[in-house]
């Protein structure tokens, strides 16, 4: 085990098998510098450079997904979300006129465009996984406010249906298209919309669960797959049948369970330990000790120390680099 390559480390933590120690790594928003191929490469290669990360999860622009479909937001000026201009789906009828588009052009072929960059950057030393949003989260995403799309469902369910298949087609084809280009397998988002505090059980197995499977079924051939829960009070214990190779969730979150109980429940990896909704305003020394306690609780196999999920533009280098000088 002494001496193993970023790859052998993840592709053993992956199959279970012992490690030297837990690979490692953390993404993040630049939200001044995602709005080109050549800017979101650069940023990404440069974090992982600076860290040695184990391994990248290629962090988008959040909103690209939206803009394909026509949402529009203002570029900030300073470093913030974009603001949402406009949005496609005002009313429920609006559901209606949802149709799949290229998963090869447009704000997609530059996003493809980022992933190659990003992988030519690592010449091939690290395994490189490319976010996808699930269809849910990006149909919602489309109706503007967070809840809205639960409303406009219920006046037209056939609708909501028929967009969603729309959109799963896309990202489907989105999904093939990063493994394409070099991805090790895709961080496959629901968002808020696996989270009580969004959404419910019910409603997530009839207007997220098929979706999600549909793109994930495409890829099953990927070594890397991984599902990322979002938000406090989610629905993980729904979704630990899913294909893929890990579990990522905001594992200090209010109402989530531990690293170590979704361990035990699934021969899947975990990834997490840090918690990043505190990681900007901590110190370093309490960073070390997340991660410390992360793999004493859940054990150094089948884990991956990570944040819980995107970490504050903010977050202070130091904090950055204590998370591998912990793991190691």
């Amino acid at each position: 085990m002494a001496g193993m390559t970023k790859k052998e480390r993840v592709g053993a933590t992956l199959a279970g098998a012992p490690v030297d120690r837990p690979p490692v790594s953390m993404w993040g928003h630049d939200y001044l510098r995602e709005w080109s191929p050549e800017e979101l490469a650069g940023v990404t290669l440069e974090q992982y450079r600076a860290f040695a990360w184990d391994f990248i999860k290629l962090n988008p622009r959040a909103t690209y997904f939206a803009e394909a479909w026509g949402n529009r937001f203002q570029r900030p000026t300073e470093p913030r979300r974009p603001e949402l201009l406009s949005v496609a789906v005002r009313e429920a009828k609006d559901l209606d006129r949802i149709q799949p588009t290229s998963a090869r052009s447009g704000v997609f072929a530059e996003h493809l465009e980022a992933l190659r960059l990003v992988l030519a950057g690592t010449a091939g030393e690290a395994d490189v996984i490319h976010t996808i949003f699930s269809p849910l989260s990006v149909l919602a995403l489309l109706c503007g406010p967070r809840t809205e799309f639960i409303g406009l469902a219920a006046e037209n369910p056939a609708g909501a249906h028929a967009a969603l298949a729309a959109v799963t087609e896309t990202l489907a084809e989105y999904a093939r298209a990063s493994l394409e280009a070099g991805a090790a397998g895709i961080f496959f988002a629901p968002l808020a919309w696996a989270s009580r505090d969004a959404s419910s059980p019910d409603f997530y197995r009839e207007f997220g669960r098929p979706y999600d499977l549909q793109v994930l079924a495409g890829v099953s051939d990927a070594p890397f797959n991984v599902l990322h829960v979002c938000r406090n009070n989610n629905m993980i214990d729904l979704l630990l049948d899913y294909p893929v190779a890990a579990f990522n969730w905001a594992d200090h979150g209010v109402g989530n369970p531990s690293l170590a109980a979704v361990k035990a429940r699934t021969t899947k990896a975990v990834m997490g330990g840090v918690d990043q909704a505190r990681l900007a305003s901590m110190t370093a020394g309490e960073v070390a000790a997340q991660v410390r306690e992360a793999i004493a609780s859940a054990g150094p196999e089948r884990l991956l120390v990570t944040a819980g999920c995107s970490i504050p533009p903010e977050t202070p280098d130091a904090n950055r680099a204590a998370l591998a000088q912990a793991a190691g």
